[in-house]
């Protein structure tokens, strides 16, 4: 499973931005079920942002970005709408998908198993 991201950039604080993320491959050698973005900011651990179900009816983010984000699902791409930048934002941002195993616990999604080369989103002051 390939996974190219796009929609990174600079923006002011308060601004938006809209990262995509498509998956391709075999159809028949993996089985997509979640989808979701992930960040690592400059010396810390990479984290988790939003991630969507199978169906993209469920989301789930994390406590950070919750009511300033959105994540959404059309087929094989996941979207993150970004809204209310804050400079704390700024990171690299990774999409990655999962099949049946990944699952949501206790803030963080677990069981990714591909993941995009990311892209830079860098919100300043």
């Amino acid at each position: 499973v390939q996974l190219q991201a796009s929609g990174g950039g600079l923006v002011q604080a308060g601004g938006s931005l809209r990262l995509s993320c498509a998956a391709s491959g075999p159809k028949h050698s993996f089985n997509i079920h979640a989808m979701g973005w992930f960040r690592q900011a400059p010396g810390k651990e990479r984290e988790f942002v939003a991630a969507v179900n199978w169906n993209g009816e469920v989301a789930y983010y994390s406590d950070s970005v919750k009511g300033r984000f959105t994540v959404s699902r059309d087929r094989n791409t996941v979207y993150l709408q970004m809204n209310s930048l804050k400079p704390e934002d700024t990171a690299v941002y990774y999409c990655a998908v999962g099949d049946e195993g990944s699952h949501y616990r206790n803030g963080h999604y677990y069981g990714m198993d591909y993941w995009g080369k990311g892209t830079q989103v860098t919100v300043s002051s």
